[in-house]
């Protein structure tokens, strides 16, 4: 098998590294050192060109079964269309600990990180206090991020008597979701940033590369397409594109393709291509993929592949089943 995939809401309306493709990120732990951090390193890594990227999904409600995370899919589609090479998907609970080291180590190690979920009003909502400590940074209420609470959210219908001016629990739960991590050597506007004008929810940004998220899908996706035009100039193609993926359907059981799929990729790797072979239970044929950022050198080899696996390219799955009869494709 190949290129297997690796594996609140009214609040907000060791092999040898091969250098050449090392990420920024590592690369900053050679010259920092581990564990070491500082003002500079932190303004680096919020500009420096994004190659990798991690992401870190959190909460209770995703590992107990209650709630289903779509928003690891969709920010690994969201990658692979901007070309940043999505290297780890994490999911954790709410553990302080665990958040902690997770932001810290995909600190390190990728260019680009996002945090989804754990930023709420509730007890068990501590994303923002559980990187502030891994990052050994305060707490702060953020002006402009209550400026805009007020100004676009309502309260709860079973809120009568909420008022902003008021002490209340209901207040101090509000003010959780706008105490932000601030580093307060750096510049505040790199640190907090807001990208839609019909959401308050800010994207807190921590030691230059940890993006904080909501959990909420709309939200998560939302936010991200605001960030897109921010991170399109840090690309490798400043377009944001770059990475291609072309389809093609066999008829061949993948037991009977894998020995030619084994070399293929081995042919194409120094290249930068990677090979996948999905099976399609219940249908008569399944598919192959080549992934890739070399467009001319894939297109080349569309031929070639189509008679090693008796099939043809296809722009979707489905556009050369000919039935929905059972086959048997083991």
């Amino acid at each position: 098998m190949f290129a297997r995939l690796s594996q609140l809401t009214r609040h907000f309306s060791r092999p040898v590294p091969n250098y050449s493709n090392i990420s920024a990120a590592a690369a900053s732990r050679s010259l920092f050192g581990p564990g070491i951090m500082s003002t500079s390193a932190a303004e680096d890594r919020s500009k420096r060109m994004i190659h990798t990227a991690g992401c870190i999904i959190i909460g209770d409600e995703v590992l107990g079964g209650k709630t289903v995370d779509t928003n690891s899919a969709h920010f690994a589609k969201y990658c692979f269309l901007l070309g940043m090479n999505l290297k780890r998907i994490e999911v954790i609970g709410d553990d302080e600990a665990e958040i902690a080291e997770a932001a810290k180590r995909m600190s390190e190690n990728y260019d680009f990180v996002v945090t989804s979920g754990g930023i709420g009003p509730t007890h068990d909502d501590i994303t923002y206090e559980s990187i502030a400590k891994a990052f050994k940074l305060p707490l702060k209420l953020h002006d402009d991020a209550l400026k805009r609470m007020r100004a676009l959210s309502k309260p709860h219908p079973s809120q009568k008597n909420f008022s902003w001016d008021a002490p209340s629990p209901a207040l101090d739960a509000k003010l959780r979701m706008v105490k932000l991590p601030i580093d307060e050597s750096r510049d505040e506007s790199n640190q907090v940033l807001f990208v839609d004008d019909s959401l308050w929810v800010p994207i807190s940004v921590v030691n230059g590369n940890v993006h904080i998220l909501p959990g909420i899908p709309r939200l998560f996706t939302q936010l991200l397409d605001g960030l897109k035009p921010l991170l399109i100039p840090r690309l490798e193609n400043p377009e944001g594109k770059g990475v291609y993926r072309i389809l093609f359907s066999t008829p061949m059981a993948e037991s009977e393709v894998a020995g030619y799929l084994t070399k293929l990729a081995a042919e194409v790797e120094p290249k930068g291509v990677k090979v996948g072979s999905y099976p399609r239970w219940g249908r008569k044929r399944n598919s192959v993929t080549l992934v890739g950022k070399d467009k001319d050198y894939m297109e080349s080899l569309v031929p070639q592949i189509e008679k090693g696996v008796d099939g043809l390219r296809v722009e979707r799955e489905e556009d050369a089943d000919e039935s929905e009869d059972d086959a048997n494709i083991g």
